[in-house]
């Protein structure tokens, strides 16, 4: 099979939803946008979002070990979980995270919040996807309110293009893969002060031309 041009290879999931015209209409539209606002609104911040949920049960991926000495990692069965809003600068790759029981349009607000306290005075451009909470009349009165952040949904059925969905696997392998942590409030714990603590670069920005326009408050 080598010899033919074949490899050995995990399969790549995409989810039924998509719909490939709607990713390109993104893509187009995300590309004129970064554009004209590097040059024409230069200090505007962008932004990816995402939510993750945390649970004790940890997962297990491959680890350098001893021939015959394999690895165990014990699970627990409960299905207690923490909830993670997290919020990627695509400028900087610094993260600003929000640990919460609940996801609905309220604890949405309450992030939406936490943005613009860390950005105060700024123009914020903040992608995030098509869940429920991201919608509807308490989402709409806010933005109504702030009209310095602008809200771009990602298309269906497409999270591999939000860059937060890798910041939440580099830290899940940092933290929670094969994780021996006894108490969820102790991992749930770890999982924040990673998130908070590391630098999560992107090329986001760059795959749309961002980068190609001089931009100083661009790294």
């Amino acid at each position: 099979m080598a010899r033919c041009g074949f490899s050995y290879q995990c399969s790549a999931k995409v989810y039924k939803s998509r719909n490939q015209a709607k990713v390109a209409e993104f893509e187009e539209l995300i590309e004129k946008k970064v554009l004209d606002d590097a040059q024409d609104a230069p200090d505007t911040v962008y932004l990816a979002e995402d939510e993750a949920s945390l649970y004790l049960q940890t997962t297990t991926r491959a680890v350098w070990a001893l021939r015959g000495h394999t690895l165990i990692v014990r699970s627990d069965t409960q299905r207690d979980k923490v909830n993670f809003y997290g919020t990627l600068d695509l400028h900087t790759g610094q993260e600003i995270v929000l640990r919460t029981k609940e996801m609905n349009a309220q604890v949405s607000i309450q992030h939406l919040e936490q943005l613009l306290a860390a950005l105060p005075s700024r123009t914020i451009v903040l992608f995030w996807d098509r869940a429920s909470w991201h919608k509807g009349p308490l989402i709409g009165s806010f933005l109504e309110a702030h009209p310095n952040l602008e809200i771009v949904f990602f298309p269906v059925g497409a999270p591999d293009l939000n860059p937060q969905e890798h910041v939440w696997n580099a830290t899940r392998r940092a933290v929670s893969h094969n994780h021996l942590t006894p108490k969820l409030p102790q991992l749930a714990d770890q999982f924040e002060a990673q998130l908070e603590q590391s630098t999560f670069q992107s090329s986001f920005l760059h795959r749309y031309g961002y980068g190609a326009v001089v931009c100083p408050n661009f790294i």
